[in-house]
């Protein structure tokens, strides 16, 4: 039977009344490494002020999906993680973000060899462009895939294809899409920091960097300053800037790099840049729009620079410095507090709150404010699994009002909506 105009005039209110009661805030999701701006915050709001003592609901917890230090992503109600079972090969796995069920796992590729040689294992946030998901596997295999059905579209090696050369700990970046470009680092002489077509893995430009830096187990981020798009990337031996369009060196920055790992994701705000590593120590520098050599604005050992990141709020940074948190005004570098909270950590930002998760795997709710250290709530994840030597390095997430975490072989979910 054909509807009259007047039952679908009824169904379309109906429809509009159901999309203007949604909370808004709750449909978001975490795509790919550190947020959809690679700046470790969740536009979600709502949520939570605090936490019970057993911390907030859990709503499901998905177990023995192999080992891996990687970060999930979230998108269209689906987390992607890495993951590696027999310790040799390493799959892309799809959950449910509904109820934490197995959808679907993909072989991408190899355990990268570990130079370190501790903690080999999956290391990259798998990045969700619409129709495609790109994952890197520890051993450089790039993969393109079907986000919804798990079938592979393209792959390519970046050290086989490409000549690229991973630091002690293989590859750990997490892909980077920008518009029709994948922006990916091989490291080396050779293809130092590449751009690929996409759809095929094409090179549309490749940078060949005169230091050579190896592959580091930073990511890159976007920046646009003084009017030009650039890719900034903490490579091996230091900070660099590149020119979206053609990957032409534009600037860098030497003295936060570490010789063994630089780990922290740069922090871009208006022209500066902050960078740190945790056993140098962090600093600011300012890009003028012509000078080659940026500005050093501060440079100091005890600064937000470990391995869990930053998050820049309202002009604070915030960000852990060996065990204990700290906040400090990003334009000049003077600490406001710094506190133990629950040791090492890494760190996300929501809704007035940051969202801690510690080393020890356990998981802590902390003000947002440069007034003070103001715990809101922690707790343990029920039953973590033995990780034997190795700590719980992977960043907590926010997708969809929901808090991810993850622990070697076990993801828990939080429900964080009030």
């Amino acid at each position: 039977m054909i509807p009259s105009r007047r039952s679908l005039s009824a169904l379309s209110w109906a429809v509009s009344l159901c999309v203007a009661t949604i909370p808004i805030g709750f449909a978001q999701d975490w795509p790919q490494w550190r947020g959809a701006e690679r700046d470790g915050k969740s536009p979600a709001t709502g949520l939570l002020d605090r936490w019970p003592a057993e911390g907030p609901t859990l709503l499901w917890r998905a177990n023995d999906l192999g080992n891996g230090y990687s970060t999930p992503s979230a998108a269209n109600g689906i987390v992607y993680l890495l993951c590696s079972s027999d310790g040799k090969q390493e799959q892309l796995v799809a959950l449910s973000l509904r109820d934490g069920k197995r959808l679907w796992a993909t072989r991408i590729g190899e355990v990268g060899e570990n130079r370190g040689p501790q903690y080999p294992g999956t290391r990259s946030t798998p990045t969700v462009d619409g129709e495609s998901v790109y994952a890197l596997a520890s051993g450089g295999n790039l993969v393109c895939l079907d986000s919804q059905s798990g079938t592979i579209n393209w792959s390519k090696s970046l050290p086989g294809d490409l000549g690229g050369k991973p630091g002690a700990w293989a590859y750990s970046e997490s892909p980077l899409i920008d518009g029709d470009a994948l922006i990916c680092s091989p490291g080396g002489s050779e293809a130092t920091v590449v751009a690929l077509q996409k759809k095929d893995g094409a090179v549309i430009w490749n940078a060949q960097i005169e230091q050579g830096d190896e592959a580091s187990y930073s990511s890159p981020i976007i920046a646009n300053i003084h009017g030009t798009k650039q890719y900034v990337l903490f490579l091996s031996k230091g900070t660099l800037g590149l020119n979206a369009k053609t990957g032409a060196l534009l600037w860098r920055y030497d003295r936060t790099a570490d010789k063994q790992a630089n780990v922290q994701t740069p922090v871009a705000s208006n022209t500066f840049i902050y960078t740190a590593a945790s056993r140098v120590g962090g600093g600011l520098i300012e890009l003028s729009a012509n000078a080659s050599d940026p500005q050093e604005v501060y440079f100091a050992k005890a600064m937000p620079s470990g391995m869990g990141g930053s998050v820049l709020v309202d002009g604070k940074l915030y960000g852990s410095s060996g065990s204990t948190l700290m906040c400090i005004d990003f334009a000049t570098g003077d600490i406001q507090w710094q506190d133990r909270s629950i040791g090492s950590s890494s760190l996300c930002y929501a809704d007035g709150k940051l969202y801690l998760h510690g080393d020890s795997n356990e998981v802590a709710m902390v003000a947002a404010s440069s007034d003070g250290y103001q715990e809101l709530g922690r707790f343990p994840p029920p039953n973590a699994p033995d990780h034997g030597t190795a700590k719980a390095w992977t960043y907590p997430i926010i997708a969809d009002g929901k808090l991810l975490i993850r622990d070697v072989g076990s993801v828990w979910c939080y429900d964080l909506k009030k």
